[in-house]
């Protein structure tokens, strides 16, 4: 959890928009490798504060799916948060393929961008906006606007509305699986006309040219 202004936005978008989810993923599909190796999302937060829950969220809405082919650390039932956030980093990190860390944390912002998802390069500094030192994590980072920063920030997440959390979640994880999907389906496209453009080839070099 963190808190970023206004200024800082400028790949966004409210999950209330028309369209979002396709949008969402749209965008998605520019900023995440989905032919990665290791692609691993690391949904931050905890289950015991309202505020911060869209992490754990969107990674249990994310886990359910048969579809999703990715890695989900961090859900309702087995969080990611503070008290493991460190060892997680370096047991992600203990393996011979680097990880891509997609990181989605909830966050404070300005009155303006609450209900906004954001989408930037660079890691998530998780308790930035409740004074706790965190190591940063991932290379690309999702944040979740749920509520209004910059005063008694604790409170401010303790008395965040379960139901923006959740519906924030739910379109944010809609988003991440209908990119995974497009991404596959561009895959399987491309792969056909490889072998479209092998069966013209053959069939050119079989022809008796004069």
């Amino acid at each position: 959890m963190n808190t970023i202004s206004n200024l800082v936005l400028p790949y966004s978008l409210h999950h209330e928009s028309k369209n979002a989810v396709w949008q969402l993923s749209t965008l998605f599909l520019e900023y995440i490798p989905f032919h990665h190796e290791r692609l691993i999302f690391c949904c931050i937060g905890s289950d015991r504060c309202t505020g911060d829950t869209l992490g754990p969220l969107t990674g249990s809405f994310l886990k359910k799916s048969v579809s999703f082919p990715y890695e989900v650390v961090g859900t309702l039932e087995d969080p990611l948060h503070a008290l493991n956030l460190d060892t997680t980093i370096q047991q992600l990190h203990h393996h011979t393929t680097k990880p891509f860390i997609i990181a989605i944390d909830a966050c404070l912002g300005s009155e303006q961008n609450v209900g906004h998802i954001a989408v930037q390069d660079g890691p998530i500094l998780p308790g930035k906006a409740v004074k706790k030192e965190l190591p940063p994590i991932g290379d690309i980072s999702v944040k979740g606007i749920v509520n209004i920063g910059g005063f008694m920030e604790m409170l401010v997440l303790q008395n965040t509305r379960l139901h923006i959390s959740y519906a924030m979640a739910e379109k944010l994880s809609r988003a991440l699986l209908l990119a995974a999907h497009r991404y596959s389906l561009k895959r399987i496209d491309d792969s056909n006309q490889d072998a479209d453009n092998d069966d013209t080839r053959q069939q050119v070099s079989s022809l008796d040219l004069c």
